[in-house]
């Protein structure tokens, strides 16, 4: 299929140096409440790219949960593909996608698993459905059949029928710390908008990129 005739001029915005907080956590927050008071389509998704130890590139869709100046956290099963990768290689990059804003920001730097309390707390104000969800998903294992986790949602509904859904050992947070971040703002004729914070000591470096 020859899709060469797709094109999309970016007139939204545009951004200026002038107009960015020194501090890329700061910026990030902006843009983050921009996008939640544009309605954009669960904001807070981002694409999160690992790498295994054979350096073979992996790359999926995850829920931020947490985000503040240590960093950006979001929650799976520590016996995941993703999570096997970052024992690996902690080296992460991060994407948030907001296309209705005609933006993107681009985050890499290191994952490092939150503490247990840090993640007991956010999963006791999951709904029940996914507490149980963590426990029954073997995530990223080959499974026969959809019938497999229906048997085990009523295995577990059954043992945690009379009490609180403990925090399995094999699921909780990654943080995010970031080393470097890109704003991208498209503009009209591909000449778009880009600003890099880069980390250099204490101090972010801001500079813009060319398109």
């Amino acid at each position: 299929m020859d899709i060469t005739h797709f094109r999309k001029e970016y007139t939204k915005s545009g951004l200026k140096r002038e107009d960015l907080n020194n501090s890329p956590f700061l910026q990030f927050n902006n843009w983050f409440e921009q996008a939640q008071h544009a309605q954009v389509s669960e904001p807070n998704a981002m694409s999160i790219a690992t790498v295994n130890e054979k350096g073979e590139p992996s790359v999926r869709t995850v829920l931020l949960k947490i985000f503040d100046d240590n960093g950006f956290v979001f929650f799976t099963n520590y016996n995941s593909a993703k999570a096997q990768d970052i024992e690996q290689n902690n080296s992460v990059a991060l994407l948030f996608a907001w296309l209705d804003l005609e933006r993107q920001i681009r985050i890499s730097g290191k994952a490092e698993k939150i503490s247990q309390a840090e993640s007991f707390a956010y999963f006791t104000s999951r709904p029940e459905g996914s507490q149980l969800g963590a426990w029954i998903s073997p995530q990223s294992k080959i499974i026969e059949s959809r019938d497999f986790l229906k048997q085990k949602l009523a295995e577990m509904k059954s043992k945690f029928s009379s009490g609180k859904i403990p925090l399995p050992s094999a699921w909780g947070g990654y943080r995010i710390i970031p080393e470097k971040f890109e704003f991208w703002q498209g503009r009209s004729s591909r000449l778009h908008d880009r600003f890099v914070y880069q980390k250099e000591g204490e101090n972010w470096n801001i500079n813009r990129l060319a398109p």
